[in-house]
């Protein structure tokens, strides 16, 4: 079924809980992948602004770095699939990254939507929702952690209040990077799937430095959960597109699930 059966209407405001105070799913966090993206174009405002219409806990969001070395929200390192552009991010300035139509791929009615900065965003939605923000190709950038950090201090999250943002990538090296800059940010370490699923040495090795192991959601056993919790970290899969995997996920007790749909929770 095509996404534009799933658009709803106008967005309208909404009286946000403090974060951390859960919602209507109980005690499981809701994170809305690349906003409410079932609805809306991924990595957009306004697919943002439906996340937090749909009471969603956090934001997740994916970055790259353009030419001038602004950090832009984006899940591809190209910007072929999701604008009306082509190449490379960091082929474009910020300038002219912006000037690019990031929604009338998904339907003509977001024609006229933009590649947001990382800054943008947390300005708009903190203390409305928490960020979840995945490195994406962290080789690419050399001056990633240095542009990190001073946007976080810009933003006043680089000392994050409640796990209010969170670092997560596949790169475990990268991640420890990371942590000699910024001790005080929680991470996540995202997990693909493999046959063999995650052994207790793994689990073990990763609690040394992350608090969130975040798999492939075809990973997940209530054992798994058990053991991840046993290391004292959190466990929120990706990425849910329907309801009976979410009631799966639930019943195996993870901590939160990142979803397309935040309103399948209600």
């Amino acid at each position: 079924m095509s996404k534009k059966f799933f658009i709803l209407n106008h967005f309208s405001k909404i009286k946000t809980l403090p974060l951390g105070e859960k919602k209507e799913s109980g005690n499981k966090l809701v994170v809305a992948h690349r906003g409410a993206s079932g609805y809306a174009p991924e990595n957009t405002m306004a697919a943002f602004e439906k996340a937090l219409q749909m009471k969603s806990d956090y934001l997740e969001i994916d970055i790259q770095m353009t030419k001038d070395e602004k950090l832009v929200v984006i899940h591809d390192p190209t910007v072929d699939r999701t604008t009306n552009g082509t190449g490379e991010v960091r082929q474009y300035t910020y300038e002219e990254l912006r000037n690019l139509d990031a929604g009338g791929w998904f339907h003509k009615r977001f024609t006229g939507q933009y590649i947001p900065t990382l800054e943008e965003v947390i300005e708009t939605y903190k203390n409305k929702m928490g960020f979840l923000v995945e490195i994406k190709n962290p080789v690419m950038y050399p001056n990633l952690i240095l542009k990190l950090e001073e946007v976080m201090k810009k933003c006043n999250v680089n000392r994050p209040i409640n796990n209010e943002i969170i670092i997560q990538s596949f790169d475990f090296e990268w991640l420890e990077t990371f942590h000699k800059s910024l001790p005080n940010i929680p991470l996540g370490l995202l997990v693909k799937y493999r046959v063999h699923g995650i052994s207790k040495v793994q689990l073990r090795d990763w609690s040394s430095l992350v608090q969130y192991i975040n798999p492939n959601k075809a990973l997940i056993t209530k054992n798994l959960v058990k053991r991840i919790h046993s290391y004292d970290m959190k466990v929120m899969p990706y990425t849910v597109r329907d309801k009976k995997s979410i009631k799966n996920l639930i019943d195996a007790n993870v901590d939160g699930i990142i979803t397309d749909f935040p309103d399948y929770f209600t």
